[in-house]
């Protein structure tokens, strides 16, 4: 009698830990899905905006002859990209945690990969809007007048030029590392 009694707890203990994997495993594919989703909403989003909004805010302003039209344009970019910007870094952040809360279901150098590429576009997003943008707020309030208005070889104009250049950089760098982590997060998955 006492080994049925035995033989039974041993069943029920196996029984709830296959129970248990059996939910950590739907948790880890729900928590990796909605990580996949996170990262690839915040790169489709990049990616549109850099193609497609920047450039056609400009284009069509000008097109149409708007009084100011670079001066509206980058206000609607600026605002736009600090949208992309603050999102990537909270994105980033979120997957940084996650990654470390499963760090133990994969590779090592996959885990390095994945933490590398989000903590990289987490600094490339976070220095994109609160150093770069910001200095060309700054230097944009500086001109005093529209930047339209500035003449080309002014320093303030050249200054900005070369800032958004690196605003560009940076949220193209941005773009490769969550490229990067995606494809990370995905091969993940189809190991399990």
């Amino acid at each position: 009698m006492s080994v049925g009694v035995g033989e039974s707890k041993a069943n029920v203990s196996a029984a709830r830990r296959a129970e248990s994997v059996e939910r950590s495993g739907v948790l880890f594919t729900v928590v990796r899905d909605v990580r996949v989703l996170l990262i690839a909403l915040w790169l489709g989003g990049a990616v549109f905006f850099s193609a497609a909004v920047a450039p056609a805010a400009f284009s069509v302003l000008r097109s149409r002859n708007v009084v100011y039209a670079n001066e509206a344009a980058g206000t609607i970019v600026t605002r736009v990209l600090s949208v992309i910007n603050t999102g990537g870094l909270i994105i980033a952040l979120l997957l940084l945690a996650g990654a470390l809360l499963f760090r133990k279901s994969v590779a090592r150098r996959a885990f390095f990969v994945e933490t590398v590429s989000l903590t990289l576009m987490a600094v490339m997003t976070a220095v994109g809007q609160w150093v770069i943008a910001a200095r060309m707020l700054a230097l944009r309030a500086a001109m005093v007048k529209p930047i339209d208005d500035v003449p080309v070889d002014d320093p303030l104009k050249i200054s900005f030029n070369s800032l958004h250049g690196y605003s560009v950089a940076a949220l193209g760098v941005a773009i490769i590392a969550a490229a990067v982590a995606l494809l990370v997060i995905v091969r993940r998955g189809q190991r399990l």
